[in-house]
């Protein structure tokens, strides 16, 4: 683990997360993934640089003001690559363009133009994956931010973006949001991004992503639905878009009363989308299957399997 993380969380108001301490060794441990020990060494080869210069405004993160010398371009790298795949981005790194899978700034942009000001806010990134968003939420004002994902790698990137960074009050810890400490109402907005749709109670992630919240926070709910103005949902029966983790798909209005049920007030619709082959892709930073091949190959329409083609919307709304 970082050091000097739980003394940061505490200093942002977080005191009740020092518990949390075991769990992280243990997540951070070499024995916890089988290329825990591989990950951690293109970390720690990361040649020496002089952090500065960092821009998260930009749809680009850029992490160095001034390009990498020749001598450590192949070097930094080799490193990076180690770490793929990387789904969030871009990133550039003294002049190395990270293109990962996602258009993330395309998805940022989207959801911003919607949002209140971040300025001073303490903010919840649940899902977040290598850190992307929380470091433009670090650049829209945000006071600290804290982003959780119990997926290791993504982790790991994260520590690699960190070794060009001076130390910024932004957190990706390996967790899941029922490891938090229980109701602790402590942030100012928590964004829920491409996570909702992989619960196996969609309701009982809502009620919790609540009881983060302090009163009056705000909420910012990025899933995947169903077309069409009929309040419905469906589970996918094997896979959806080549994705085995999709356990329940709702229309908008369907999503609309489980919010409200679950308690959140003032929902509004900020966007609807449909995810295309160019905001989600494979390249060299991704070199797996990616959107392209989720889809009918005579039906851009459709996925593979027959189920309407990806469609997301973002909803804004309130604790009570």
């Amino acid at each position: 683990m970082q050091p000097g993380v739980l003394a940061s969380l505490e200093t942002a108001g977080l005191d009740g997360w020092r518990q949390l301490a075991p769990l992280l060794e243990q997540r951070y441990a070499d024995t916890a993934h089988g290329d825990m020990a591989s990950w951690r060494r293109a970390v720690e080869d990361l040649p020496a640089v002089t952090p500065g210069g960092a821009d998260f405004d930009a749809d680009t993160i850029h992490l160095l003001a001034d390009p990498l010398p020749d001598a450590l371009l192949e070097l930094v790298r080799k490193s990076l690559l180690a770490l793929s795949p990387w789904r969030k981005g871009p990133f550039d790194i003294g002049g190395i363009h990270i293109d990962s899978e996602w258009r993330s700034d395309w998805k940022w942009n989207r959801v911003r133009s919607a949002l209140a000001p971040l300025d001073g806010r303490l903010i919840l990134d649940v899902g977040c994956g290598n850190g992307y968003y929380a470091l433009r939420m670090l650049g829209a004002g945000a006071r600290a931010v804290v982003g959780i994902d119990p997926t290791l790698l993504f982790c790991m990137q994260f520590r690699a973006l960190l070794h060009f960074l001076p130390d910024p009050p932004v957190h990706v810890l390996p967790l899941r949001l029922d490891e938090l400490p229980a109701r602790c109402h402590a942030f100012d907005t928590t964004f829920s991004m491409g996570v909702l749709y992989h619960q196996r109670s969609p309701l009982g992630h809502l009620k919790q992503l609540l009881e983060t919240l302090r009163p009056g926070g705000e909420l910012v709910l990025e899933t995947l639905i169903l077309p069409g103005d009929e309040q419905c949902c469906r589970t996918p029966p094997d896979r959806y878009a080549r994705m085995r983790n999709v356990w329940l798909l709702p229309s908008l209005p369907e999503l609309l009363v489980w919010l409200q049920r679950t308690g959140f007030n003032d929902c509004r619709v900020a966007d609807v989308t449909a995810t295309t082959t160019h905001e989600q892709r494979t390249t060299e930073w991704m070199p797996f299957e990616s959107l392209a091949e989720a889809l009918a190959p005579d039906d851009p329409d459709r996925t593979v399997e027959g189920w309407p083609a990806p469609r997301r919307a973002v909803v804004i709304c309130r604790s009570p």
